[in-house]
């Protein structure tokens, strides 16, 4: 019989506004978590994508507006609670080539206040990482071993973000795991990453602009990235350690263009667009994830195929067209 250890547990979310953030807060809520739901201050009192949860989640879920370099401010939303899901970052890449030293700020600056905040308060830490870490993968699959390689700013501040964490764990006793998702998709996901890119423009123009067609991603279902952060919470002994979660296979940009212009029946062609390209030696060319350990450590597996999820996340597009701006770069 499962046991659900974050029954009444105190959590905490930074970035629970965002794309994963939100989707993770309903999850913890429905597991019967007491969520804390940190989101950057905005004098719009925007709270991101929570807004587009249920009543019920809403009510129940303690919003606290804030930013993560902070310090004092991350005290207190941390205060009290057992466990720490760190998600805020700024995580565009191209944002990071026009703004590498807001980048850095906010994710190692805001890292540290986090880290700051569960030494103080006790907590557990579960940390969020990205395959961008490993840049251009030098073997595949993609192991927790592979050599780290900063290719973009972005990449980089994870980097940094990243070995604080470690750190953190050995000088200072701090329980932390890392958690490295390779290319999340799904409802809810901004046209600042590729699927909804696609999804928006062969929705809606002749043309699909996209960039290097020839790189090569592993995607996981947004569900599919949620349930890991479950899973890390949920396992004892894992402190220290850091999973990676990808689906084991990967697809060409071009490929899951045509995929998409299949399953949206559209008769856009897909463009290359200059703009688009990483510098030459700033490009990841190819990300494949070996999964082996999150699936032997944490019980954990994709659960939703590439096709399904794609299907999934079109229907939610079609859905919600007055949250993008379909053609238009986002940087």
């Amino acid at each position: 019989m499962e046991t659900n250890t974050l029954k009444d547990l105190p959590v905490l979310v930074t970035g629970a506004g965002g794309f994963i953030g939100s989707r993770l807060t309903e999850a913890l809520y429905a597991r019967g978590a007491r969520v804390r739901a940190f989101v950057r201050y905005n004098s719009r009192a925007d709270i991101g994508l929570l807004k587009l949860l249920p009543a019920e989640v809403l009510r129940s879920v303690e919003v606290i507006m804030g930013d993560l370099q902070d310090e004092d401010a991350l005290e207190k939303a941390a205060s009290g609670t057992a466990l720490v899901f760190h998600l805020g970052a700024l995580i565009s890449i191209p944002y990071s080539y026009q703004h590498p030293v807001e980048v850095v700020r906010a994710n190692i600056l805001g890292t540290l206040a986090v880290l700051q905040a569960c030494r103080k308060a006790g907590c557990r830490l579960i940390h969020t990482s990205t395959s961008e870490v490993y840049g251009s993968a030098l073997r595949v699959p993609i192991d927790e071993q592979h050599p780290l390689q900063g290719q973009s700013p972005y990449s980089a501040s994870k980097i940094g973000a990243d070995k604080l964490v470690e750190s953190y764990y050995r000088a200072f006793g701090v329980p932390a795991v890392t958690i490295r998702p390779f290319n999340t998709y799904g409802p809810g996901q901004s046209a600042r990453a590729v699927i909804p890119t696609i999804i928006t423009q062969a929705l809606q123009a002749e043309e699909i602009h996209l960039g290097n067609l020839d790189a090569l991603r592993d995607f996981t279902y947004l569900d599919d990235t949620v349930a890991a952060f479950i899973k890390a919470a949920e396992t004892p002994g894992i402190d220290g350690e850091t999973f990676n979660l990808g689906s084991g296979h990967e697809v060409s940009i071009r490929e899951l263009s045509d995929e998409i212009v299949e399953l949206t029946g559209s008769r856009a062609r897909v463009v290359v667009d200059e703009e688009r390209l990483r510098p030459e030696k700033s490009e990841v060319v190819r990300l494949l994830a070996d999964n082996s350990k999150a699936r032997r450590v944490l019980g954990w597996a994709p659960q939703v195929e590439l096709r399904e999820g794609l299907t999934r996340t079109i229907a939610w597009v079609r859905a919600h067209m007055d949250f993008y701006r379909p053609g238009r770069y986002e940087r």
